[in-house]
């Protein structure tokens, strides 16, 4: 049991992370939080203290010019951000979600070709999985990719895309053989510079409106075949894989998202006085306090321990139950995240329903994190299936 909890105790390293992340959010980040929202504009403050920092992409190795930091350091870096401004913790979040294709099956040369320059802060990457036809049913999506040679030529539509338009790179799912259903699926590398990329309008979304979501339009994109991830018809497992990892970033995200709201709450009722004396002294607000602390630090502990494994298996080691730990995380991290910022704002009362206070914001970014990288139902199948 105590080799267990060493796994996922904090180092002095991670804990110099965390403060440094914490105070860079607070400084560069957090003031523009607000107009972020308001304006559904991308977070390019973020973005600039983020690359200056080298906390944009910590995931990527060094020999690729990266800081070949752990998964729980990405964790850290994922949760501080989030705690003061969810759009902006999806530039770490999603250039993992978008590289790590790459990096779990990739040649060397695509490792060399494509994480440099996100290692750099020169490019971003995003994840082009979902589709209109192909949400939880990933594998029933529809673009196509078709040899030609020493090509491969994409056409068709991805949705729900993270950072598009924003993102240099994309790693995109298409179908080489309709026949095998799953198997048939490869993995590419496209660049936004291809001609036959394009993108659709920002959607208008209830919340993370600094992060934009576009429809991914592929018109006949041809591509060197050399961009395949992998070996041909391994794109689904390798997306399978990819969420294994990431989805404990989402937890991560969740994590920030309702500490930020527990900090704003706990001041709060310590300075608003009513019949006298300040709230924070009345039981019931008392209790709400302590079963939204209670929750958020159990969601923290499976969401490290999450990320121990999945450094675990990144190092080449085994660790049959990742699946089900990430999905765990993701799952109860996110779920806690909305009950925390509902609580939130109800201990405001009518303040907490207005846009002058941060907790609405709050409570709006936190819902996405149920339903994308996979739906909490989705999660609890998975959990499921892979029972430790």
């Amino acid at each position: 049991m105590s080799e267990d909890f060493d796994l996922f105790r904090l180092s002095e390293e991670h804990v110099m992370l965390r403060e440094t992340v914490r105070a860079l959010a607070e400084a560069k980040i957090a003031p523009f939080a607000t107009e972020v929202d308001e304006e559904a504009r991308f977070p390019q403050e973020a973005l600039d203290a983020l690359t200056a920092s080298d906390l944009h992409a910590v995931h990527v190795p060094e020999q690729y010019g990266g800081a070949g930091a752990d998964a729980l350091a990405t964790v850290l870096v994922i949760e501080e951000v989030a705690r003061v401004c969810a759009s902006s913790s999806l530039i770490p979040a999603v250039n993992k979600l978008g590289s790590l294709p790459v990096l779990l099956s990739g040649s060397e040369e695509l490792k060399q070709k494509y994480l440099t320059p996100l290692a750099s802060g020169d490019s971003m990457f995003s994840y082009c999985l979902s589709e209109p036809d192909a949400g939880s049913d990933a594998a029933g999506m529809k673009t196509r990719a078709v040899r030609d040679g020493d090509y491969w030529v994409l056409s068709g539509v991805k949705r729900w895309i993270t950072n598009a338009g924003v993102s240099d790179f994309y790693t995109v799912m298409a179908v080489t053989d309709p026949e095998q259903r799953s198997r048939g699926i490869s993995a590419f590398v496209v660049e936004k510079s291809d001609e036959g990329v394009s993108f659709g309008a920002p959607e208008k979304k209830l919340g993370i409106k600094g992060s934009p979501t576009r429809e991914v339009y592929l018109d006949e994109v041809r591509i060197p075949a050399s961009r395949m991830i992998g070996a041909e018809g391994t794109g689904f497992a390798t997306a399978m894989k990819t969420l294994d990892h990431t989805r404990i970033t989402i937890a991560a995200q969740a994590l920030g998202i309702a500490q930020g709201a527990l900090d704003y709450a706990a001041g709060y009722v310590q300075e608003r006085k009513q019949f006298g004396k300040p709230i924070a002294e009345f039981q019931g607000v008392q209790f709400m306090l302590a079963d939204m602390a209670m929750k958020l630090e159990a969601a923290r502990q499976l969401t490290y321990s999450a990320a121990t494994r999945s450094e675990r298996v990144a190092r080449g080691g085994g660790d049959e139950q990742l699946t089900f730990y990430g999905a765990a995380a993701k799952c109860f991290a996110s779920d806690v995240a909305m009950e925390i910022t509902t609580d939130a704002v109800q201990l405001l009362g009518g303040y907490g329903y207005t846009r002058d206070y941060p907790l609405e914001r709050m409570m709006r970014d936190a819902k996405i994190t149920q339903i994308y990288e996979g739906t909490n139902q989705v999660q609890r199948i998975v959990m499921a299936r892979n029972l430790p």
